[in-house]
């Protein structure tokens, strides 16, 4: 408690001793960076795989099998695009409580649906290729065309579209930390940073610009990860190249 907000080392009555400063109780702002940057990297990581997974099913399905089905789960995709990001997470967050693990279902839940309308779309676009009639009319099963030949065809398309929501599910996620729906405490994610540095503004200004600069350049990082991916991956963009 004797070190508390303690300015980083570049400005007056700051020390190397504590890098980049402390907070109000005294923590080190740099220990909190790099275990608040672990945590929140998980927590997106993992929602992003089951965004990933529950939009490539409910994609492919929609956009290969066409007709009624096709119908139905695009009003679900729909639907679930049109439904306030902020009341799903505190409908969930009231109703289960808040933890890691309930924080990555939200995120999830909420972002599953831009996976399965892209998927959907190039599914719908590869359904009707040559080869995919060909292997219809030779009688392959439906896993067996979906597993051989149209998923690794969606493989570059969902690499992007992952790139991407990372950095969108790191906004979000200290969004809802920001909001006090995020992670509880004793755990750290640079969102609760946020949270946590705001009543100090005006005195400890570094306890939310620091976290603030961390979330801004991890999102710009991963949106130019996405936009060199489009480019080595996209096979339009490709041609246009060696032309």
């Amino acid at each position: 408690m004797g070190a508390t907000l303690r300015p980083p080392f570049w400005l007056p009555d700051g020390d190397t001793s504590h890098a980049l400063g402390t907070d109000q109780l005294g923590r080190d702002i740099l220990s909190r960076i790099l275990f608040g940057g672990r945590l929140t990297l998980l927590i997106v990581l993992a929602a992003v795989l089951l965004a990933a997974v529950i939009g490539l099913v409910v994609g492919i399905i929609a956009g290969y099998r066409g007709g009624w089905v096709d119908t139905l789960l695009s009003r679900l995709i729909d639907a679930q695009l049109a439904l306030p990001f902020i009341l799903l997470a505190l409908t969930i967050v009231i109703a289960a409580g808040s933890t890691v693990w309930t924080l990555v279902i939200v995120l999830a839940l909420g972002s599953w649906a831009s996976f399965a309308r892209v998927v959907r779309g190039e599914a719908i676009s590869l359904r009707g290729r040559t080869f995919v009639v060909a292997l219809k009319a030779s009688h392959i099963s439906f896993a067996g065309i979906v597993f051989r030949h149209i998923l690794p065809n969606l493989m570059p398309v969902l690499l992007v579209v992952t790139v991407v929501q990372v950095g969108t599910m790191t906004l979000a996620e200290a969004g809802l930390s920001f909001l006090g729906i995020g992670v509880p405490p004793p755990e750290v994610t640079w969102g609760t940073m946020l949270a946590g540095g705001k009543d100090y503004l005006n005195s400890a200004w570094w306890m939310v610009m620091i976290p603030g600069l961390c979330i801004v350049y991890a999102t710009l990082s991963l949106n130019m990860l996405a936009d060199a991916a489009r480019e080595r991956f996209d096979p339009t963009i490709a041609k246009e190249k060696h032309k």
